[in-house]
């Protein structure tokens, strides 16, 4: 009778605590969440919340891995893999309000500055502010958290498979880079640098077009092929790259030659998100694949250990058929490079 009272007020305490705002600490990029361990919970289960690698977390803490945690021991949690300010989610994903406390004498304008150069009118859209103040101590909601529906506790909290205000703002500057394109055989040499200004900078390659990679500002698909914008698909390294970038500040690097098989995939044609299987790098790690035949990189997201069957014998890492073209990868199975943090 006891131990079923005891239950019964635990639970709805560790409910509370899932439906608590999430408050981003540190400084932009290595920004984090503070998580006090509760029963049960592990670097493992933990990680899953937050669609975090425990290898993020462990080292993250000056930790190791494999000595486990205390009840009521408090982590940091990097977010800076999971953390975004515009783009969209896969089906089975759901963005997570992130907040800010507003400190004395902060602004808005320094809010945004200070997470990621973040526009200001998003800011104000993402909390509902008219007027240019805000009284101090505001919870202001500065990114989005992606995180797995079936793998997360905080899912009740999800906004859905898209950040407000992002498909609108990466339409208008579509409509721009169109524009621009038109304008820059007639107009004047200054009209045409102010145009190039809105534009991306980017290096168009001069060899024939294939696919290339987006940037993750400009993530949602459609929006690029409706206008057929050419400055978004010659970003090379595709979607993941910022996330390999972070994770690469606060790991370990592993550096290894590898053979690579391909498996057959929907994803990464449009969107750039090149995912493969990796028996040694946990799931959400970002690995970098270089083809040393011709220096081509692209950057992929383990999803999940190679299948322990006889045709994946002798292989490193299994990719999806996008990036081995992104790759340029003419064989079934090839060598190639890895770098990746653990």
């Amino acid at each position: 009778m006891y131990k079923l009272l005891f239950l019964l007020l635990l639970v709805p305490a560790f409910t509370t605590a899932q439906d608590k705002k999430l408050f981003a600490e540190g400084v932009s990029p290595n920004l984090y969440i503070n998580h006090k361990v509760q029963p049960k919970e592990n670097y493992y289960s933990i990680g899953r919340i937050y669609n975090i690698s425990p290898r993020e977390i462990a080292p993250f803490n000056k930790l190791q891995l494999e000595n486990g945690l205390s009840l009521g021991q408090v982590l940091k949690i990097p977010i800076a893999t999971a953390f975004f300010q515009s783009g969209s989610a896969d089906a089975d994903e759901t963005f997570i309000p992130v907040y800010h406390a507003l400190k004395d004498k902060e602004t808005l304008s320094r809010v945004a500055k200070d997470f990621n150069n973040l526009p200001l009118q998003s800011l104000k859209q993402w909390n509902n502010i008219k007027g240019e103040s805000v009284k101090k101590g505001s919870s202001l909601i500065i990114g989005y958290l992606k995180v797995k529906k079936e793998l997360s506790t905080l899912v009740k909290n999800g906004i859905g498979a898209s950040i407000p205000g992002n498909e609108v703002a990466t339409t208008q500057t579509q409509v721009k880079e169109v524009q621009a394109d038109k304008l820059s055989e007639k107009n004047t040499e200054n009209t045409t640098a102010t145009v190039k200004a809105q534009q991306p900078t980017v290096k168009e390659e001069t060899a024939p077009a294939k696919k290339e990679t987006v940037n993750k500002q400009n993530e949602p698909a459609q929006a690029v092929e409706v206008v057929n914008s050419k400055p978004a698909k010659h970003i090379k390294g595709g979607t993941f790259k910022p996330m390999y970038e972070s994770q690469e500040k606060t790991g370990e690097t592993v550096k290894e030659e590898a053979t690579a098989g391909v498996f057959k995939s929907t994803s990464g044609w449009t969107d750039k998100k090149y995912y493969c299987l990796h028996n040694t790098a946990a799931p959400g790690t970002i690995i970098k694949i270089t083809n040393p035949a011709n220096k081509k990189i692209v950057y992929a997201k383990v999803l999940d250990l190679i299948p322990d069957i006889q045709q994946n014998n002798n292989l490193t890492i299994i990719i999806s058929n996008a990036a081995a073209d992104e790759l340029g990868a003419t064989e079934n199975n090839f060598n190639c490079l890895l770098n990746y943090s653990k």
